[in-house]
């Protein structure tokens, strides 16, 4: 299976892509602003099936990317089974002291980041007879969810991304590429710590990384354009 994961170097997408890894024959191609949890994994994996290949792109970094990730994943790869856009920016300020690069990062990186890569990506997953997308969202993004002090410009970005996962299922449709969401709740990451620094997730990254990485297996073959609260806790 070739499986394409973002934001892979550390907390939840470093999980998921574990999880890949140890299940064996699979291919995966990991976007992270560093290597280094890549060779981590590349030194974990013991078995002979696995494919690890890294890319450090920042998705910061419009002009650069996806365009030129793309490039080199058509390089590395036929085609694509499975897209996961997990990478994320959380900025914590009250409301009244984000300034426009404040939320013009959260877009660029919650939102803009994936929209593109998914385009750039469409023909390859085309090639696919499993052909399934998981955006990593947030209950902050969630439509009805309890919103906090400080998480504007993140949560907006995210329901964003909640929102698009809905409109391609639409757009992809005659593809038969298939769009989910996953609007996670409080994960001990790093992520959780910056946004509420008091609070003790009751799901850990290795956990939540094993539920994506069943449900990006699975899902698709039953569900599309669905936006799903995924959340033990408040947050």
């Amino acid at each position: 299976m070739n499986v394409i994961i973002t934001g892979a170097s550390k907390g939840i997408g470093f999980q998921i892509a574990r999880s890949f890894v140890l299940a064996g024959d699979n291919k995966l191609g990991l976007t992270a602003r560093s290597s280094v949890s890549c060779e981590q994994l590349k030194q974990e994996n013991t078995s002979p099936g696995p494919e690890i290949i890294s890319y450090p792109f920042d998705l910061d970094r419009l002009i650069e990317y996806p365009r030129k990730l793309a490039e080199r994943i058509y390089h590395d790869f036929d085609h694509v089974d499975i897209l996961i856009n997990n990478a994320g920016f959380l900025v914590n300020k009250p409301f009244m002291e984000l300034q426009a690069e404040d939320y013009t990062k959260s877009y660029r990186i919650n939102f803009l980041a994936p929209a593109l890569l998914i385009r750039e990506l469409v023909p390859l997953l085309s090639k696919s007879s499993i052909r399934h997308i998981v955006n990593i969202s947030s209950m902050g993004g969630y439509q009805g969810s309890k919103k906090f002090t400080g998480l504007a410009a993140y949560s907006s970005s995210k329901a964003a991304l909640s929102n698009l996962t809905e409109s391609l299922a639409v757009e992809l449709k005659d593809m038969d590429i298939h769009v989910n969401c996953l609007a996670l709740g409080a994960v001990q990451t790093e992520m959780l710590s910056q946004a509420f620094p008091n609070i003790k997730a009751p799901v850990s990254p290795d956990e939540m990384g094993k539920f994506i990485y069943h449900f990006a297996i699975e899902a698709g073959k039953v569900m599309n354009g669905k936006v799903i609260p995924v959340s033990l806790s408040i947050p």
